[in-house]
Order: structure tokens, then sequence, then C-alpha cells
């Protein structure tokens, strides 16, 4: 096999070699990887995973020796994807990571290394940290079964399409589009484990621009809280949700609905009678709100903030802390502010079956929130392993892609329909 030496003449190989093979584009996979990309500078390992691709009924493997190659290719050609060692000459898999999170193309990306696991997991981290699909690593030498499991685990999010722009909006943008209806919701089910049934959703920013396309939220709420704009973003964003769920509390659905809020929200002291107000208007009783509070955006100016919350949870309303662990002063908020749920942070549950520093600390997490007799939440669930490893520790819901991906509010209904007609399927994947 000749050694490619730019993009042009990396190596493409037919899936299988034999001939009538579909070509590129013309069916998939069963687990939706058509194009697959190899990136190794191990002629071996090359030929074992290409071998691994043909198993897998890709029709298009593609290799490169280092990550410029594998830019290079990702560039001209639509990859599914991405089997990468991080230990590389030239561009390495770490520097080939930054450089992928740049590019529209948005392939499932699985990382392979000889080093030890605690590698392993820091560029798995690193990768998601970039938005990039990072569905998990391997620790060399691996067998097919293993790549099997792991691609089948997270086939059900690999078509998420391309990721969203992180193009930052310009305050024109964002005033243009708060004031003709740029925002859109989507909503993400939490699944009790114990009852293994929908017990309430996660609203979801969502932000069409004036060409229609759909930007990332990570684009839109840092230019609200900058420019004086976050109190109207959440009115807008708490009306809608409360509409809908009123909507879907009289057609039956009698679950919980959750609301992310900035601590810019909390500083207003009418908030808790705008949340109320909007409620009571919309049909929906208090104690089927959930607002949830990133844990991070805690100040150490605490006391407005602290009004609000206290005189929110007097009123009924549920409060959760979000992305619990990832803050500087993580005891302290539990102490201070009246919460009734943690929800872990994906840190903490991504790749913790595999990597035993991330399943020290989720234990210890659990139990904290148990001994506080807290609501336990695990967010960012995407295999079925992290989601036995949960469940096992007896958190009371998971939500997460294994379980389903976020979804316009209309579609809702018909997927919780679904699951009660498929007995166990909730807690199965999509």
């Amino acid at each position: 096999m000749d050694r490619p030496t730019d993009g042009k003449n990396a190596q493409r190989r037919n899936g299988s070699g034999r001939r009538g093979r579909p070509r590129q584009g013309d069916r998939q996979s069963d687990f939706g990887y058509a194009r697959i990309l190899i990136v190794d500078d191990n002629e071996p390992l090359i030929g074992l995973l290409r071998r691994y691709s043909e198993k897998l009924d890709a029709a298009d493997v593609f290799e490169a020796h280092d990550g410029e190659q594998a830019l290079e290719i990702l560039d001209s050609n639509a990859i599914d994807c991405v089997l990468c060692d991080l230990e590389m000459p030239g561009m390495d898999g770490i520097e080939f990571l930054r450089h992928l999170a740049e590019r529209e193309a948005s392939p499932t990306v699985v990382l392979l290394s000889g080093h030890d696991m605690s590698i392993l997991s820091t560029a798995v981290r690193l990768g998601r940290a970039h938005g990039l699909r990072i569905v998990g690593s391997l620790s060399k030498p691996f067998t097919f079964a293993a790549l099997r499991e792991l691609l089948a685990q997270s086939a059900p999010a690999s078509n998420s399409g391309p990721r969203l722009s992180f193009q930052p909006l310009t305050p024109d943008a964002l005033h243009y589009g708060l004031d003709n209806d740029a925002v859109e919701l989507a909503f993400q089910p939490k699944v009790s484990i114990g009852a293994n049934e929908v017990t309430g959703v996660e609203t979801l920013l969502r932000w069409r621009d004036r060409s229609g396309d759909l930007v990332n939220p990570a684009s839109v709420v840092p230019v609200a809280e900058q420019h004086n704009l976050m109190n109207k973003l959440t009115e807008i964003v708490v009306r809608k949700a409360l509409a809908q769920h009123g909507n879907w509390l009289a057609d039956g659905h009698n679950f919980s609905l959750a609301i992310n809020v900035s601590l810019l929200d909390l500083y207003q002291y009418d908030f808790p009678e705008f949340v109320l107000d909007t409620a009571s208007s919309a049909g929906v009783p208090p104690s089927l709100i959930t607002l949830e509070v990133t844990e991070t955006q805690i100040m150490a100016d605490i006391a407005r903030p602290l009004e609000t919350l206290s005189r929110l949870r007097l009123k009924g309303v549920a409060l959760a802390i979000d992305d619990f662990g990832t803050g500087a002063s993580v005891l302290q908020q539990l102490k201070r502010i009246p919460f009734t749920e943690l929800k872990i942070d994906r840190e903490f549950v991504s790749g913790a079956p595999e990597d035993k520093a991330t399943r020290t600390m989720q234990a210890s997490i659990i139990r904290l929130a148990k001994n506080l007799k807290l609501g336990i939440v695990a967010e960012g669930v995407e295999t079925e392993s992290e989601l036995r490893l949960v469940a096992a520790r007896r958190v009371d819901a998971v939500q997460g892609y294994y379980i389903v991906r976020p979804m316009p509010a209309a579609d809702l209904p018909g997927w919780i329909a679904d699951t009660k007609s498929a007995k166990g399927r909730v807690l199965g994947g999509e």
C-alpha cells in the first residue's frame, strides 16, 4: 500500500474490495457509518481497522497517516466516522481535534491510543469541549467486538447533522431576533429509572437567524448577557415554554417542565411574580416547574439571587443545580440555596464505565446528593454502559442522546406514545 503524500493522493479504499460493492452515497451501513476515515501512522493497525470497517459494512474507507492529511480528506469528502490515533508524526490526534472543531463537518469520532486511559479520557473531554461528537475511546490493543459495541451504542445520535455555528451574534442581530420571533424551543425528556417513564422535560433554546438557519445557543446567551438583553430572552423562553406545557397538561401529559435561567434573571426582584403569573395564565401548577441554575453562575454576591430563589421555593417551584461539579464553590452553593434537585454534569457521566477517576467522582456526587435528600438526574447519557452505571447507582432520572435527542414540541407526545407501546424502549435508546 502506497503512503499518501497529500489529501488528493490519500488512500480511499472500497469497503470490502468485492466487485460490485456499492459506492459512496449508495447505501448506509447497519450503524449509519457508510464512510469511515482511519487516521493512524501504523500500517498493520490501518490494515486491521480497514478489515474492521469492512465488517461494519462501510461502503468507503479512507486512510490518513496524520491529522493534516485527515483534514484534507475531510474537506473534500463527507465522512461519517473517524477512527483517530492520538500519537502520530506531524499533526497528532490532539491538535487534529482542535482543527476538526473549526470545520462544518461533524463526523462521529472514536479516539485510539496505546497510552494509559487517563490520557485517552482527557482527550475525550477535550474533544467534547470543542463541541465534537466524541463517542468514546479504545485502548490498544482492542477487539472488533469492542469497536462494534462502542459504535452500536452511539449510533442513535450519529446522524445528528452538521453542528450549529458558534459564531457569536452581533447585538443588532440579537435585537432583531428578539423582536422577530427568532426564539424557538426544543425539549429533551427526563426518564425515571425506577418507573421507566417520562417524568419531565428540559426546555432548550434554539435560535433561527434571518436566513432561516439555526444558530448554536452558545452564540446567543453570552451576547444577551453582555448587552443587557438576557431578561428579555428569558421572558420569551419562559412564556413559550409554559404555554406549551399548559397545552401538554390539558392533553393529559402530567410531567414537569425544566427551564434554564441566568444569574441575571435572579437579580430581578420581580422574577418570581413573572414566573408565577405566567404559569397561572398557562394553567401550569408551580409544583410542575423546575428552574435550573448553572452551578458556576452562583456568585459571591448571593443576597439578591438567594431572595429570588427562596421566594420561588416558597411558592412550590423546584430548583435544580445544573452542571454540578464544574464550579469552584460546590458545597457552599448547596448549603446556601434551597435546591431540590442535583443534575450530574456529563463530565462525570461520559466515559465513566471505562475511567476509574470519573467513576469515583460520580459515585461521590451521587452519595452527597442522597445524603442531602436531593433528586438526582444524570445528564449527557450517551451509551448503554453509561446508563447501566448510573441506574445501578440509583439516580432518579436520566437524560441524554442515548435515550432521545431534543425534539420539537409537536414530536414529544408521539414519542411518549411510542415508548409506552414498546415496553422497555424508553431506557433502551432510540
